[in-house]
């Protein structure tokens, strides 16, 4: 079978889900991972053919995503700060917003590291906590990126620590000296148990934020596929993490302290204020590149 062929009835197969291009371009990623080809292999190859042997592996990945199941799921992966994270139906997809918080994190992360650097030995390591860490995108993004820092995250579901823990980064790891985030499970809402961690001078969350009012716009492979419990808060107590994160970072915190997490672009005025209820005497709404208040970052005292 020509794969200019595939690619076109693929497409096809998947038009009642997506729009055209994106149809065509999952088929294409789809390809990519199976067969090794390029996006523009049937150009340039026209007759380039699909061997016998692969076509039942497609064929039975076309059908997953005939289901609405999404690419990442399907292949097994994707890509987050310019790496490649195994993601599983147990874990959320990591999604573009969120490589702004891993790169001021990364930021203020490099920034406190190099301020320490000349104490040499006796210089205090930065530590980041990184509550519902998930696939662990976040924890390893920041460990990766400034070499020294040391990184927790944290996590209810078992599912997801297996999955944050298995990241395969050790050739990184070796080159770099970067030490590899511990993952620990814990319930984030839940801020006065017990954890032997800490103090930490960055505090990173991307927590569950969407209503379940808001399940009515949101995309069927989203729905239906990725984990309800790391999308949804109830209507009628929709900050519950975010009253948790503040417990947390005001019980962990170290002097030099300071917090981001991922918000409800809905709910920011109300997020913002339940920190300033907390004690953070600055707390700052960010937006995104879509201009949507995306983001809060907070600090005990406004420099």
């Amino acid at each position: 079978m020509l794969l200019s062929d595939f690619l076109k009835q693929g497409a096809q197969a998947l038009g009642s889900l997506y729009p055209e291009a994106e149809a065509r371009n999952l088929v294409q990623m789809l390809c990519q991972e199976l067969l090794g080809t390029k996006s523009y292999t049937h150009i340039v190859e026209p007759g380039y053919s699909i061997q016998e042997k692969d076509l039942p592996a497609l064929e039975a990945a076309m059908a997953r995503l005939k289901t609405g199941e999404p690419i990442q799921y399907v292949i097994g992966s994707c890509e987050f700060c310019g790496r490649r994270f195994h993601v599983t139906p147990s874990v959320l997809i990591p999604r573009p917003e969120t490589e702004w918080l891993v790169r001021e994190a990364t930021r203020i992360a490099d920034r406190l590291h190099r301020m320490r650097s000349p104490f040499g030995k006796n210089a205090e390591p930065v530590r980041v906590l990184d509550l519902c860490t998930g696939s662990g995108n976040i924890a390893w993004s920041v460990a990766l990126e400034v070499p020294g820092v040391q990184v927790v995250g944290v996590d209810l579901s078992e599912e997801a620590l297996e999955v944050a823990k298995g990241q395969d980064f050790s050739a990184e790891l070796k080159k770099t000296g970067a030490q590899a985030p511990v993952f620990v499970k814990a319930d984030v809402l839940d801020p006065e148990q017990e954890f032997p961690f800490g103090p930490f001078d960055l505090v990173l969350s991307n927590p569950p934020y969407i209503m379940e009012k808001e399940k009515a716009l949101m995309r069927p492979n989203v729905l239906n596929f990725e984990p309800s419990r790391a999308l949804f808060v109830p209507d009628e107590d929709p900050l519950l993490f975010y009253r948790a994160i503040a417990a947390w970072s005001g019980r962990f915190f170290s002097a030099d302290g300071m917090g981001l997490a991922e918000i409800n672009e809905e709910l920011g005025a109300e997020t913002q204020a339940v920190f300033s209820a907390a004690g953070f005497n600055d707390v700052q709404q960010v937006q995104d590149f879509f201009d949507k208040t995306r983001y809060i970052f907070y600090k005990r005292q406004a420099l």
